[in-house]
């Protein structure tokens, strides 16, 4: 679901029709990267984790032959985009996920900026460190929700302490360098605490629920609460 709303923001932004050499760094097992692959984008997949990558290559060899050949899968620290991509490689690059695990995202984000060509999008999907209360909030979990207020750390649903990001900041830094943000989006406002495996129950379900969440991660003051952000920074 969440891949389906960030596919729409993300190609609305550019031509229809138009071919995009989209970077995905630290792309797991390729969700949101094998959408816009079978979109008919060249797709390139960066991935530090072995067990992921070798998750993305079985869920890539499913599909067919076209889109085998537009995605390229390497195994390498999302960190160190300048040892295999030259300045201005790509139109997309997404770090989905990706910033709560990063202790400088700041030089992580320069990196990724350097290889975006003029004009490129640059899309980050972040925990909403302005939003953390929220979450043990609706769930009854009042400790919990009364300790999350003064801080950007919290616990991941694998058990991992993790760095939520306030978008003000993260702002800041995208007009440091140079990929100013130009929109931004809440995700998962209704349906945060919801299970992982949790689906609609129809496909009339879906699209009812996929209409309010993208209206809701649209329209203030909804978006602001939500339990991810979506902001996208496009290269001066």
């Amino acid at each position: 679901m969440v891949a389906r709303q960030l596919d729409e923001q993300i190609t609305a932004r550019f031509p229809v029709g138009r071919r995009l050499r989209v970077l995905d760094v630290g792309l797991g097992q390729g969700t949101q990267a094998l959408r816009l692959a079978r979109g008919g984008h060249e797709v390139t997949g960066v991935e530090a984790d072995p067990a992921m990558l070798e998750k993305a290559r079985e869920v890539l060899s499913g599909e067919p032959e076209g889109i085998r050949e537009r995605f390229r899968l390497i195994e390498g620290d999302g960190r160190e985009t300048g040892r295999y991509f030259e300045a201005g490689s790509f139109d997309v690059v997404l770090c989905h996920g990706v910033l709560m695990y990063v202790s400088d995202p700041d030089a992580m984000l320069a990196g990724l900026a350097r290889v975006l060509a003029p004009g490129g999008l640059l899309s980050l999907l972040v925990r909403n460190g302005d939003a953390l209360a929220m979450r043990p909030g609706l769930s009854g979990d009042w400790d919990r929700a009364l300790a999350s207020f003064d801080t950007t750390a919290y616990t991941s649903r694998l058990g991992l302490a993790v760095r939520a990001d306030r978008r003000e900041t993260l702002a800041a830094t995208l007009t440091a360098i140079g990929t100013p943000l130009r929109a931004w989006y809440g995700v998962r406002v209704f349906t945060d605490t919801a299970a992982d495996e949790a689906q609609a129950g129809d496909v009339a379900d879906l699209d009812r629920l996929l209409a309010a969440e993208d209206r809701a991660g649209r329209t203030d003051p909804y978006r602001a609460v939500a339990a991810l952000l979506h902001l996208c920074g496009v290269r001066d």
